[in-house]
């Protein structure tokens, strides 16, 4: 499937919009960075890291913005056979513009537009279970923990980490 260009979609203190080469010029050694790198897994070389920001979504992805500064990535894919149609989310947020609430607000708006645009009903997103304040992030937006997927991700010092699997139902998702 070949990914549709996303719009540009803007919603309180965030723009998400399409993504730019002078965008994944930040946002590729980012992907580095301790707060980021902790979560992300095994690094990738910077080509394949370009590469995964912008094609390994059969959906798309976007650049999110807060004001005119580029604060973090958000992607997303689609399943779309009917009996099954729902999207899954992936976000990381710049360590500038972390804990101040823009992942959950992003959130917020990438998934009206699914549901309002893409006509998607549920929506799955999957943090390391560890990882406590994305955890609290995706259940603000309404995000609900499913299961528990053991030794799911291999971090970057080789060691197995359990990832939390939450969803959100349409009816679900939250207000700022």
């Amino acid at each position: 499937m070949t990914a549709e260009p996303v719009p540009t979609l803007r919603g309180g203190r965030v723009t998400l919009r399409p993504l730019s080469d002078a965008d994944l010029d930040v946002l590729v050694p980012a992907t580095t960075l301790p707060s980021i790198a902790e979560w992300w897994g095994t690094p990738d070389s910077p080509e394949r890291e370009r590469e995964g920001l912008v094609n390994d979504f059969d959906g798309g992805a976007f650049a999110i913005e807060v004001g005119d500064a580029l604060a973090g990535w958000l992607g997303f894919n689609e399943e779309l056979e009917p009996d099954y149609k729902h999207a899954s989310l992936d976000i990381f947020l710049l360590p500038e513009h972390q804990g101040r609430g823009l992942g959950a607000a992003a959130l917020r708006l990438a998934i009206r537009w699914l549901i309002d645009a893409r006509g998607h009903h549920r929506f799955t997103i999957d943090p390391a279970c560890r990882n406590e304040r994305a955890i609290r992030a995706y259940a603000a937006v309404g995000f609900k923990p499913v299961g528990v997927m053991r030794a799911y991700e291999r971090t970057p010092d080789g060691r197995w980490m359990d990832g939390l699997l939450m969803d959100l139902l349409a009816d679900e998702l939250t207000t700022d």
